[in-house]
């Protein structure tokens, strides 16, 4: 597991780490014109929405290894925007357990909801996803079906990675739906 977290830190990080390096020449200090080209060029490329499309390679083996992925960050710390061990919010866990699996999904619950389809609550099966509505807003938490009512998720700032019951009053009174990738 250790391999797989850090081989997906690198993945993410490795352009932002190399791309000012790639094209200075030996004693060249970083930044100057192209410096500045390429930090406009990251901004703007960071703020662009790639097209939601299928989440291709979606198998329910994936969504049991995703979801077990899911239950192993169990006590993990909450960050806020944070998809890694050291710290997630709720669809970066998403995020980060399926990467796990095989699959790269987006950060966000628009974007998560976006990829999948309802499937109501009688057909939820492990992996798949559970929405619920925060704050008077719906849809905007996630965690991912476990089994038997359970599920796991990134709560909110100062706590951790936990797995909760359906059953429990105040998230079933805050539940949307269930949705599976497409």
């Amino acid at each position: 597991m250790r391999a797989e977290r850090d081989a997906m830190k690198g993945a993410m990080r490795a352009d932002t780490r190399n791309s000012g390096r790639r094209n200075r020449k030996a004693g060249q200090k970083p930044g100057g014109r192209a410096g500045m080209l390429w930090i406009i060029l990251g901004l703007c490329i960071g703020c662009a929405s790639a097209p939601v499309g299928p989440a291709t390679g979606y198998t329910p083996v994936a969504g049991e290894k995703a979801a077990n992925t899911a239950l192993s960050m169990v006590n993990r710390p909450y960050q806020y925007q944070g998809e890694s061990p050291a710290g997630f919010d709720c669809s970066g866990l998403v995020r980060y357990s399926y990467w796990a699996a095989g699959l790269n999904l987006p950060h966000g619950t628009g974007p998560l909801m976006k990829k999948t389809a309802s499937i109501g609550l009688r057909n939820v099966r492990k992996g798949d996803l559970l929405f619920f509505n925060e704050r008077g807003k719906k849809y905007s938490h996630v965690g991912i079906f476990l089994e038997d009512n359970f599920f796991v998720h990134a709560t909110s700032s100062g706590k951790t990675v936990r797995k909760d019951s359906l059953l429990d009053p105040y998230w079933k009174k805050h539940f949307v739906d269930a949705r599976r990738l497409l």
